[in-house]
């Protein structure tokens, strides 16, 4: 299995991005993640489905996500992208065949998962995370499946700017060990990465599946977030 479970925005201040988002998904609740301080940052993680949203903004100024900001010169951008896969011990042998870097790992009972190194990858900080069981996500918190958003149904993709399109999804394609398709990655449950023309790699935005695309796209660019997400049809 390789599924898109979880997006990261960088934000240089959590509100009111964190607000914004709440209002437009549909939310009455979302969880902070203390274990975000080791790296420097604060965040919220919002239950869209069973995938999730994640904001993360910098509380000092040495950290991956202040870099990223300054680097994309915005206030708000994309981040990470998170990965469940069935099988770690499969998935560690491949990036160690790639000589992928691995910037972060943890193996406890609930969860066995490592970061990349986005200079190896490119694009993103990418993780990939095996859950037990594999419907749960640690990282959104206890209970929340009690505090899913109401507008939206589910993040479908995810889409990556790059210099170079064609060469950067076929280095993910490698990590992910896909064949692409049009600069699109098709993952397992529907869900997909696709790689556009821009200035510089890095995530553009969150794709997530809603039956309001209009009234979610009209939403969005009035709360200033239309850059950062895109509705698709559910």
């Amino acid at each position: 299995m390789m599924k898109l479970r979880q997006v990261a925005l960088a934000a240089t201040s959590l509100e009111p991005v964190r607000s914004s988002l709440m209002t437009l998904l549909g939310l009455d609740a979302d969880f902070a993640d203390p274990g975000v301080a080791e790296f420097g940052l604060e965040n919220t993680v919002m239950a869209v489905g069973d995938t999730f949203l994640e904001v993360v903004a910098p509380t000092r100024v040495d950290t991956a996500a202040s870099r990223t900001l300054a680097s994309r010169g915005e206030a708000l951008c994309g981040y990470m992208v998170l990965f469940q896969v069935d099988n770690f011990a499969m998935l560690d042998a491949r990036l160690e065949a790639l000589r992928l870097r691995k910037v972060w790992q943890t193996d406890r009972p609930a969860v066995t998962a490592a970061h990349v190194h986005p200079k190896d990858i490119g694009g993103a900080i990418v993780s990939f995370d095996e859950m037990r069981p594999a419907t749960e996500w640690v990282w959104a918190g206890p209970t929340w499946q009690q505090r899913r958003a109401r507008n939206v149904a589910s993040i479908v993709g995810c889409v990556v700017g790059a210099k170079n399109p064609p060469a950067l999804c076929n280095r993910w394609a490698g990590v992910l060990d896909t064949t692409p398709s049009e600069q699109t990655l098709n993952l397992d449950a529907g869900t997909f990465i696709s790689f556009e023309q821009a200035p510089r790699d890095g995530v553009l935005s969150v794709v997530m599946a809603t039956e309001h695309v209009e009234e979610m796209t009209r939403q969005a660019n009035s709360l200033g977030l239309g850059r950062v997400v895109q509705f698709v049809p559910a």
